[in-house]
């Protein structure tokens, strides 16, 4: 199937994206051409829209908060015959009622410049400056390490929780060069050991290794070396009591929930104590 999918915000959209995305993962073989419409704010940007969608019809989702522009999205939809969600209304509705006040018709509200945007910026910044074992003396500022062999998804990872605002250092495990003597005496961070099959991490390699048009047959892909590498990282996270993620069937994303959820258990256990 072809589906022609109509994505109309009055901020940035990125919620919108991640709902479409979402959304669309649970059907097989749709191919969907996005038509992604930012900062939609007034009726005069939305008739230009109303005539592309008119050409390409096809699902419209919308987060509208301005209502004279939302009831006119609405109604040219209905005279199309074009379905039009709007996905948070459900959501908002729910608060309205639960917390006795109307929500503020206000776009991007989301993208406020809080405190917690500048600690999120404060994150991305102490990650990117502490990956790969650098800055050693800092990673009692950070909120997480992670530990790993080369090519065990350390910095995606780490970026990606540093975007939900954790500061997020890491550190490779190589057996010819032992990690310096402060990574096992942190209080701080949490320390979390990231692991993954021996052939998978081959395959990564060897892709890796392709990339940068080097050798492809190195002792970096060497069956045997590679799993004296994997075991000694796993034994290292035995004997230090880490909490250790198998990384090899898991997303990033998939990898990075998990170690939250390890934060805010930790969290808790903190707060009962």
């Amino acid at each position: 199937m072809k589906l022609h999918l109509h994505l109309l915000s009055d901020s940035t959209g990125e919620t919108l994206e991640n709902i479409a995305k979402a959304a669309l993962a649970q059907f097989d073989d749709v191919e969907t051409l996005r038509h992604f419409w930012p900062m939609v704010r007034s009726e005069a940007h939305l008739e230009r829209i109303l005539q592309e969608i008119a050409q390409n019809p096809g699902l419209v989702i919308f987060t509208l908060v301005n209502k004279e522009v939302r009831r006119t999205l609405e109604a040219r939809c209905r005279a199309m015959g074009l379905p039009a969600i709007a996905p948070l209304d459900g959501v908002s509705h729910a608060l309205s009622g639960l917390l006795g006040q109307e929500a503020k018709a206000r776009p991007g509200r989301q993208h406020i410049l809080d405190a917690a945007y500048f600690a999120r910026v404060d994150a991305i910044q102490f990650t990117i400056a502490h990956d790969d074992g650098i800055a050693a003396e800092d990673w009692e500022e950070a909120d997480i390490l992670l530990a790993g062999v080369s090519r065990s998804s350390k910095t995606p990872t780490s970026i990606y929780l540093a975007n939900r605002g954790y500061k997020t250092a890491n550190i490779p495990i190589v057996i010819e060069s032992p990690p310096p003597r402060e990574l096992f005496s942190l209080k701080n961070p949490l320390i979390v050991g990231l692991t993954t099959s021996a052939d998978r991490l081959i395959q990564v390699r060897r892709n890796r290794l392709l990339s940068l048009n080097q050798a492809p047959e190195t002792a970096y892909v060497d069956q045997e070396a590679v799993a004296r590498e994997v075991a000694f990282a796993r034994r290292m996270f035995a004997d230090n009591g880490w909490p250790v993620i198998d990384v090899t069937r898991r997303s990033i994303e998939e990898t990075a929930a998990a170690i939250i959820t390890l934060c805010n258990e930790r969290a808790a256990a903190q707060r009962d104590a």
